[in-house]
């Protein structure tokens, strides 16, 4: 594809990167239009996503040193080049980072944890699956050879270099099947966000979602580093996407008492904040 976007002297703009960060301000604009809808301040929510996402690239990046760490050990200067910060890490690394920094600030800024992760499961969706576009572009994540009709055929040397992307081989377009799939359940739930429901409901229904889509992907996967378990019959990512099912199963069936909207004026204080 087109892992290289443009180059001005010696910087290289990668389209992964442009992609991803397009997606998280898409999703961090969403979310903080929403906010006020859903009785949450939108400028603590804006402050938590522009740190949220720093502390998600740390512990994704973490995530994919300790899932590849016979390589890094043995190349323990690999941990701190280039093309580890230029990496986009493991995404479940990044998502457990990111809940473990939610936690934390709604519990100092006594925010409701469950209104809020409500919030950001639509815009997360709709990031991760601009995201994957990105990945496509650089040829990462790719998926297994495939003599299916729309197999596709990576051919950029770059891809090769940067991301390990077989050559001239038909491949399962995974990034292709996510995206698709996240762009999906972006519009779920929306339209799920729309409806009169129990706060926890939202985040659960992306869990169950996202567990699903990423459970059944990861069969078509063939990049390494997924950390394969049981004789290579199931990866690490696939047990974490079934405790993501029974975890969104439990938030939708239990629910949590609806939080109360903002009184309009303070909404309206809040949303000129950031004006």
């Amino acid at each position: 594809m087109y892992p290289i976007l443009f180059q001005i002297g010696s910087v290289t703009i990668y389209t992964y990167g442009v992609l991803a960060a397009v997606g998280f301000l898409l999703g961090l604009w969403y979310a903080y239009h929403r906010a006020p809808q859903v009785g949450l301040d939108p400028n603590r929510v804006w402050n938590l996503g522009i740190y949220g996402i720093l502390i998600a690239l740390g512990t994704s990046k973490i995530w994919l040193i300790l899932s590849d760490w016979d390589y890094f050990s043995a190349n323990p200067r690999q941990i701190f080049s280039i093309a580890t910060f230029q990496s986009a890490g493991v995404f479940y690394g990044g998502i457990l980072g990111g809940l473990l920094w939610v936690i934390l600030y709604t519990h100092f800024q006594k925010m409701s944890f469950l209104a809020v992760l409500d919030l950001v499961a639509a815009p997360v969706a709709l990031g991760h699956g601009i995201g994957r576009l990105g990945c496509f572009a650089a040829g990462c994540c790719y998926g297994r050879p495939t003599h299916l009709p729309w197999g596709i055929t990576f051919s950029n040397p770059v891809a090769e270099k940067i991301s390990g992307t077989p050559l001239d081989v038909s491949l399962h377009p995974t990034q292709l099947y996510e995206s698709a799939a996240e762009f999906l359940n972006f519009g779920l739930l929306v339209w799920l966000g729309a409806k009169r429901r129990l706060t926890g409901q939202i985040i659960g229904a992306y869990f169950i979602l996202y567990g699903l889509e990423r459970g059944t992907i990861e069969f078509f996967r063939g990049d390494p580093g997924r950390t394969l378990m049981f004789h290579d019959r199931l990866s690490l990512m696939q047990i974490v996407s079934a405790a993501l099912v029974v975890t969104g199963a439990f938030l939708w069936l239990r629910g949590h008492g609806a939080a109360a909207p903002i009184p309009p004026a303070t909404t309206a204080r809040a949303a000129a904040g950031r004006s």
